[in-house]
């Protein structure tokens, strides 16, 4: 959500009608593709206790960024073989369209070190790299958590050349700020 926010946000700034942004979006979102896994759940303050329960030593993959439980439960593995499965399954996702440049967006869950991030990254852009992506622009950081989930999120969004102008676009926000 993010990266479709900031792009299509330049834009709004920049006066483009509604339509524009409209097909702007909706071409930003289908080169995206984002997947996540947690180490833990999230506690809902209302609730007090977990949205689902995950024991020691296992990860769930395919989890919501609302604290919504993934789509398979694995064992724990290291950094680099839960990045390579991660990453391998957006390329397959993305097809034909995973060539050029990109955007790799590294998403913390809430509960997670930034020092983790950054390996999450480093060994991400390696994976993509090696199969014909050029990660041109990154962001690496907790933006959309899930209160104190560990885990993150790895996304990567193919930019064209207008894409690519939107995303560098001036923003100044508590979030994102660059180019003020």
């Amino acid at each position: 959500t993010l990266v479709v926010e900031k792009i299509v946000g330049a834009a709004a700034e920049q006066g483009m009608p509604l339509e524009f942004w409209k097909a702007l979006g909706e071409r930003v979102n289908g080169a995206t593709r984002s997947m996540g896994v947690a180490l833990t759940s999230c506690t809902v303050p209302a609730a007090g206790k977990p949205t689902f329960d995950i024991g020691d030593g296992e990860m769930e993959f395919g989890v919501g960024i609302h604290g919504e439980p993934g789509r398979r439960r694995d064992t724990l593995k290291s950094a680099d073989a839960i990045t390579d499965e991660i990453c391998t399954a957006i390329l397959g996702d993305l097809g034909d369209g995973a060539r050029g440049q990109a955007l790799l967006f590294v998403n913390g869950f809430g509960g997670t070190p930034l020092m983790e991030l950054y390996l999450m990254y480093n060994s991400a852009r390696k994976i993509f790299e090696k199969h014909g992506v050029t990660v041109a622009r990154s962001l690496v950081g907790s933006y959309v958590t899930s209160l104190d989930m560990a885990g993150c999120s790895i996304t990567l969004s193919m930019l064209d050349d207008e894409a690519a102008v939107w995303w560098d676009a001036p923003v100044h926000t508590a979030a994102l700020r660059w180019g003020m």
